[in-house]
């Protein structure tokens, strides 16, 4: 076989020896994320189930945790949640799933009401009389900023570090729960299903214990997926280093659907200091903030658009990288110095001094900003309540399409969405174990295709395109770059991991066209070559008991990643339209209809090449075929 190894041959869970004896857990319901997903669906769910919560790294760092604007809800008298349906529409740009939207935002009163309970310090409204303590805070009590796309005041905040203010009191009530047991470096490898039956369950997850080196089984009756986006498949990312799309390639392997992986939200304000991935909040444009040329100080947004500043956040960006494309200096200025000094010392705390450390008064002087990956607004296809494709496994956040983003997300929906979909989970999971509990046992486990149907319900799509993906490798490469000495030490695998966030940075980024990603395919298909040389000499680098070593696991990680960015690409690659965060410099407009792009869980593609079918396999990840009458690439059909 040539070309990157399949997850199916080499560098799966089991070839890396989690099919070995490991040392087991039994839980309730295993979280594998600790973010807002995680931790919401965690304090929400009966105390009196068992739950195991897992982090990779330590538990501040994820994406939820750096967030700083705030969480969009209509609070203020004036609004309402069908103006903020209607925002979401707009920015969303044809692909918002409608049933899901109005689900996810008419329950955003509630959802920050349930944070302030928690104890969670969001800035009030000024009072003569004492600020109330926090767990007594209303609604009507929050003070409310404005962010692009927003028609009014409706996103509440904690100055200017609302995730962080966030999380620092879940993680207190967490870790307070005598039913939740939080598990830091713990890195989940692949989800345990009970894959003899037509329709799967999800019974657990194959762990890597970082702090004790060693490997571990979970087993549970339910699993929640909240592991965060892909951010880190880029060079200029908001995401923590965690975040590479681990989460959406266990769930594919799973049996899940992806959809609109090619909608890669840019913010259009990070920080153009070094190689710095802090973000200015879009808070500050919303206070008035105003985006100039270097060169001249003359705002440039006031002739793309209408709304000038305060456009959703993919016509913003990209007006940014044309103005850098021409001014050659990396950035453009973000200028709030004609607000008052004292309003942005408060209400911003944490941005001025961040950049007052590094030398920049934003009371005197503008910012250098430029646009950084930000936000996945695809994923795991689930409904409203979390329910994904396997029975068993929910996913909330970043790592879930519950179609609420469409093909751009507006500012500050996500934190709602994480609360929201998490309680939804909290409160349907239980029903379905109450359900799992009352089948005969020799249903579930033998006649899981007849009884599924009665305790889960899979997620629905409409309007769907479904990606193509080839079957069989064409191109051949020359590996006479990779020596003996790169394979034994893996050092080349650090490099792949760079230069593919450079690619992805450069061809997949704000714009894309035909050819650039094309180049970007047939350079992975050269790592993932040079990837299944390596796997070869696998046998020279596994212990004896079968467990996973270092470079193993590290070959695992950068297997999956190659695969995902594949994934990625191709539904750019098939998306022939421009459409919110997806602009194709060679198909500029809107397509007349819009479609969710959704590509098959791998179990299909396995189907198919056990049939032989010519529709389909998974001896491939990513081999263009060159078809010389339309002269560009095209791919074998994979049936949804």
């Amino acid at each position: 076989m040539s070309g990157l190894p399949n997850m199916s041959a080499a560098f799966t869970a089991e070839s890396l020896g989690l099919d070995s004896p490991a040392a087991m857990v039994q839980t309730d319901v295993l979280i594998i994320g600790a973010g807002l997903a995680g931790l919401s669906t965690a304090l929400a769910l009966p105390k009196s189930l068992n739950i195991t919560v897992l982090s990779k790294a330590a538990l501040e760092i994820c994406s939820s945790h750096y967030a700083q604007g705030g969480i969009a809800a209509s609070l203020d008298k004036e609004d309402s949640v069908a103006d903020h349906i209607a925002d979401t529409l707009i920015a969303g740009a044809g692909l918002c799933e409608a049933n899901n939207t109005r689900r996810i935002l008419s329950a955003g009163q509630q959802a920050v009401q349930w944070l302030c309970e928690q104890g969670v310090p969001f800035t009030q409204i000024p009072q003569e009389d004492n600020a109330k303590p926090f767990t007594k805070l209303q609604t009507a009590d929050l003070h409310l900023t404005k962010e692009g796309g927003h028609g009014c005041r409706r996103v509440a905040h904690a100055d200017d570090a609302t995730g962080r203010h966030i999380m620092e009191a879940l993680t207190i009530k967490a870790k307070n729960a005598a039913n939740i047991t939080i598990s830091p470096y713990h890195e989940a490898l692949s989800l345990l299903t009970n894959s003899a039956n037509p329709n799967k369950q999800c019974q657990g997850a194959q762990v890597f214990d970082h702090n004790n080196q060693r490997q571990l089984t979970f087993y549970s009756h339910a699993v929640v997926l909240a592991s965060g986006g892909m951010g880190q498949l880029f060079k200029r990312a908001s995401a923590p280093n965690v975040c590479v799309g681990d989460g959406v390639m266990m769930a594919w392997q799973a049996g899940c659907r992806l959809a609109n992986l090619e909608f890669i939200q840019f913010h259009p304000t990070g920080l153009a200091v070094a190689d710095s991935s802090f973000l200015i909040s879009e808070a500050l444009r919303g206070e008035g903030g105003r985006l100039t040329c270097p060169q001249t100080g003359a705002r440039f947004m006031l002739e793309i658009d209408e709304r000038a500043e305060l456009a959703p956040r993919d016509i913003v960006a990209r007006a940014i990288a044309e103005q850098i494309s021409n001014n050659g200096l990396g950035y453009v200025h973000l200028d709030v110095s004609h607000l008052p000094d004292q309003f942005l010392r408060e209400h911003f705390p944490q941005i001025y001094q961040t950049l007052f450390n590094l030398g920049i008064d934003m009371t005197r002087e503008p910012i250098p900003v430029a646009p950084t990956a930000h936000y996945s607004c695809g994923g795991v296809v689930t409904d409203a309540n979390g329910v994904t494709d396997v029975t068993g496994l929910y996913a909330a956040g970043e790592v879930a399409y519950t179609g609420l983003h469409g093909a751009n997300r507006l500012a500050s929906n996500s934190l709602l969405e994480c609360v929201v979909v998490g309680r939804n989970i909290a409160a349907d999971l239980p029903r379905y174990l109450k359900a799992l509990d009352n089948l005969d046992t020799v249903d579930v486990y033998d006649n899981l295709h007849l009884s599924a149907t009665a305790i889960w319900t899979a997620p629905t799509l409409k309007d769907i395109q479904a990606i193509k993906l080839p079957s069989s490798p064409t191109i051949l490469f020359n590996l006479s770059h990779c020596d003996d000495t790169d394979i034994i030490t893996h050092d080349y695998a650090g490099k792949i991991v760079t230069e593919l966030k450079v690619l992805m940075t450069s061809y997949m980024g704000i714009t894309r066209n035909a050819e650039s990603l094309e180049q970007t395919l047939i350079q992975i298909l050269q790592w993932q070559q040079w990837l299944e040389k390596t796997r070869l000499n696998q046998s020279s680098m596994s212990t004896l008991d079968g467990t996973i070593t270092a470079n193993e696991l590290t070959l695992f990680q950068l297997a999956r990643q190659l695969q995902l960015a594949t994934l990625v690409i191709q539904s750019a690659y098939q998306r022939y339209e421009s459409r919110g965060g997806h602009y194709r410099q060679d198909y500029p407009y809107l397509a007349s209809t819009p479609r969710t792009s959704v590509i098959a869980p791998l179990s299909k593609l396995r189907e198919a090449d056990k049939t032989g079918s010519k529709e389909g396999g998974i001896d491939w990840l990513l081999q263009p075929i060159i078809d010389n009458t339309e002269a560009r690439v095209v791919n074998t059909v994979a049936n949804i």
